[in-house]
């Protein structure tokens, strides 16, 4: 972005006032919500699948923190503009290949990703220990609770970087990309319970968000280098995959209430 645009970006009450009666800015707002709705679906999984792995009592208090330090992290992101756009200049130099703060950012998400999702399908392959001895639930209990918190603020920080860089390309109005973030990550915290609720009820769903995962990760590592991959594309194929899943479990339910016996199925 110019520097003349980032001069914009800094909107007093009467640039706040003129921007409410422009209906550019509404659609440009209307616009950058939606974006950012989609954006954080990657971060909502994410926190899904961490927060499921603890003991009931804590996975409300845990998904409600991830997405607290997700939006504070895209609040201090939006207060360093300057910086953040600097992140998209050349920092190093690789086999005749530029990359800038951004890229490694995001190959190191990616790979985390492709790491994180890869161990979870093994684990939900093969849940039992390596060892064949007995799991002490207590010690795996207290080692998650921060290895989860951990891994989310990791994540935090790629998706948040990725949601404000999205955010400046869209839009040179402050006002409007704090508005934006702040209505997605809300939506975010109201689907958090209902989404981690339902894939913890349905076992086949687990495997689909870990493949989603996966393949966001892999998205994430060729973005980083200069390889672009449409996010339309990601989503749409993320979209028939659900489609796909919810007609077979909608299969599975009228299976299983077909063999249930007739007096059964009176109640």
């Amino acid at each position: 972005m110019p520097d003349e645009g980032l001069g914009r970006l800094e909107t007093g009450v009467d640039g706040i006032a003129a921007l409410l009666i422009d209906p550019a800015a509404w659609a440009a707002l209307v616009t950058l919500i939606a974006m950012e709705v989609v954006l954080g679906i990657d971060n909502l999984v994410f926190i899904s699948i961490l927060s499921n792995k603890l003991p009931e009592e804590s996975r409300q208090k845990v998904r409600r923190l991830g997405i607290g330090l997700a939006l504070v992290m895209r609040l201090v992101l939006l207060s360093t503009i300057a910086w953040i756009v600097g992140l998209t200049q050349p920092a190093i130099t690789l086999f005749d290949h530029s990359f800038s703060w951004k890229d490694l950012i995001l190959i190191g998400g990616g790979l985390f990703l492709v790491w994180k999702a890869t161990k979870e399908i093994h684990h939900t392959v093969d849940p039992a220990p390596e060892n064949g001895g007995v799991l002490d639930k207590t010690d795996v209990v207290i080692s998650n609770v921060g290895a989860a918190v951990f891994q989310i603020v990791l994540l935090d920080i790629v998706f948040s970087v990725d949601s404000i860089l999205t955010a400046i390309g869209m839009t040179e109005h402050l006002p409007i990309m704090v508005v934006a973030v702040l209505v997605s990550v809300t939506v975010m915290l109201v689907a958090a319970d209902p989404l981690g609720n339902f894939i913890n009820k349905n076992p086949t769903v687990v495997m689909l968000a870990l493949g989603f995962l996966l393949m966001i990760g892999m998205v994430l590592i060729a973005d980083g280098f200069g390889m672009h991959v449409p996010k339309g594309y990601i989503y749409a194929a993320m979209a028939f995959s659900a489609g796909v899943e919810a007609l077979n479990m909608w299969s599975r339910a009228r299976a299983a209430k077909r063999k249930k016996p007739p007096e059964e199925t009176l109640h």
